[in-house]
């Protein structure tokens, strides 16, 4: 079976013939290369089509195909939004259906006793990163750790349970925007250096220069030149921050597969709380899955040095991957627990003089 999908495609105005037999998300596909409207489609996809359209808008063709494939349509401005709606309809010459694939099977929640025994365990990690905290402030230590990844792989999450219980003066997240027309004229990684720590500071990348191996070469913001000429200066640039500035740097790449990356970017359209996580890249970059696959590969190959490897780390488990990141993080950076001085509270003062206040205080409604 194929998996479920979730794609972003174009529509065009103007006529379309289409000529198709194979997975159905394929056939929107070669529908969608004609350019214009987005589509987002929603759930299971597995079954496979045969299509034949001929000089029909690419507005025609979307709807006969959603029709004959049970798939419901809504149109908010120029986006398409297509989820599986009810039974199929008597089919519409000269799309050939196949009954559709059954729903989604959610994942199986986890028991509450492993679900305690996760956040013991990460109360625990969560207090050595505390003591990592305290002996990268006393020994003056540089740390950075960048984190790549497919959209959907986990980054975002795994970095909030590094950061939940330390200082946000020690530990800071640097997740850059887009460049500026100014920072595309600079040279390649200068934007990254003003974020790189003094002595004391841990910085987080949540994505990094390495958007130039990944997203930039798979989307077209790069060209072949741009991306070889990054993959062979980027272990010298590593190399420099490592032996000759004391930096402490490792790279993470979390893995999540394309079921579960499907699951997760289903749930930033339809969950209200994820809305701002998709973002027209996101959609662009799903459909090309081998396009990343490739690219990481080669980065791998071309990046994964002595003084800078990669380390993998399987992120479908988001609860887990972040165990095992921080575990692994403690391990890679040697550092000794301080040992707790004893603090004591001191007696507070008489009221003496003071007397309360009778000015009107606008408390916030006790509604919870």
């Amino acid at each position: 079976m194929f998996a479920s999908m979730l794609m972003a495609v174009a529509i065009a105005a103007g006529p379309v013939s289409v000529q198709f037999e194979g997975p159905l998300k394929q056939g929107l596909t070669a529908i969608a290369e004609r350019g214009g409207l987005n589509v987002i489609v929603v759930g299971e996809l597995a079954e496979p089509a045969q299509i034949h359209l001929t000089d029909v808008t690419a507005e025609e063709a979307l709807e006969t195909v959603a029709k004959v494939y049970g798939l419901e349509v809504t149109k908010q401005g120029k986006m398409y939004v297509l989820r599986r709606g009810a039974a199929l309809t008597v089919p519409v010459a000269p799309v050939t259906p196949v009954a559709p694939a059954t729903a989604d099977v959610p994942k199986t929640p986890e028991a509450p006793a492993e679900v305690k025994e996760l956040l013991t365990q990460l109360e625990k990690l969560e207090a050595e990163l505390v003591h990592l905290q305290q002996w990268v402030v006393s020994k003056g230590l540089k740390v950075i750790i960048v984190f790549e990844g497919r959209d959907g792989a986990g980054k975002g999450g795994t970095i909030k349970a590094i950061t939940g219980r330390v200082s946000p003066r020690v530990f800071r997240v640097v997740a850059l925007p887009a460049p500026t027309e100014r920072e595309k004229s600079q040279m390649y990684l200068q934007r990254y250096l003003p974020h790189f720590p003094a002595a004391g500071e841990v910085v987080i990348f949540d994505r990094s220069w390495y958007n130039r191996a990944g997203v930039e070469r798979v989307m077209g913001f790069a060209s072949d030149e741009q991306v070889q000429d990054f993959l062979k200066g980027a272990p010298l640039f590593e190399k420099l921050m490592v032996s000759k500035n004391d930096i402490i740097l490792l790279k993470y790449w979390l893995e999540v597969d394309m079921d579960e990356q499907t699951r997760r970017l289903e749930a930033r359209i339809t969950d209200p709380r994820k809305h701002w996580k998709l973002s027209p890249m996101d959609l662009k970059s799903y459909s090309r899955w081998y396009d990343y696959s490739q690219a990481r590969d080669d980065m791998f190959a071309a990046t994964d040095s002595e003084w800078a490897p990669w380390f993998a780390a399987r992120s479908d488990d988001k609860k887990r991957v972040r165990l095992n990141i921080i575990r692994h993080l403690l391990k890679s950076i040697p550092y000794e627990v301080p040992k707790p001085p004893k603090v004591t509270l001191p007696k507070r003062q008489s009221a003496g003089k003071y007397q309360e206040s009778d000015h009107p205080v606008k408390y916030v409604p006790e509604v919870f």
